[in-house]
């Protein structure tokens, strides 16, 4: 040994952490983020039955009636046979329908239904209140502040 005494696990895990090394990354401080913003979202879309991704989807959906698969896969950034499946689902639960273009037959638009409008105003409504809770300790020039930020990222 040499002679340096190791603090217990116990100490160790009662003391403060070094983490500064982590606060230095955006992924890490994105992802912090994330976490606690999706945790107050699920909890909230649990009474919708809505898991994120189906949010999103059905969201596109309402606010673009007919858009195509294509298009919705490339805006979400989603792989095509997963969003085969989240289509099926939100179908089967009457929220969204699938219907050919009139001009074009060979294209099918994605509209939802009644129920899907109204349960999506609904739950958007709910999910602006759950993030605005969220992000109360920043102001609204923060808030903008921070999305715009995000975007210039994934964009």
């Amino acid at each position: 040994m040499t002679g340096v005494r190791q603090p217990s696990v116990a100490q160790a895990s009662s003391a403060g952490l070094d983490t500064e090394a982590l606060q230095q990354l955006v992924g890490y401080n994105a992802r912090r983020a994330a976490l606690h913003l999706i945790e107050a979202f699920m909890q909230s879309m649990a009474a919708y039955g809505l898991r994120p991704v189906e949010f999103s989807v059905l969201s596109v959906v309402v606010h673009n009636p007919g858009v195509t698969s294509s298009q919705l896969s490339q805006a979400l950034d989603l792989l095509a046979p997963n969003l085969v499946r989240l289509v099926q689902r939100l179908e089967r639960r009457g929220l969204l329908s699938r219907q050919r273009d009139a001009n074009d037959r060979r294209a099918i638009g994605l509209f939802a239904t009644p129920e899907g409008a109204a349960l999506m105003r609904r739950a958007e409504a709910q999910a602006r209140a759950s993030e605005a809770r969220r992000l109360a300790h920043l102001s609204a020039a923060e808030q903008a502040t921070l999305r715009r930020l995000l975007k210039k990222v994934y964009r």
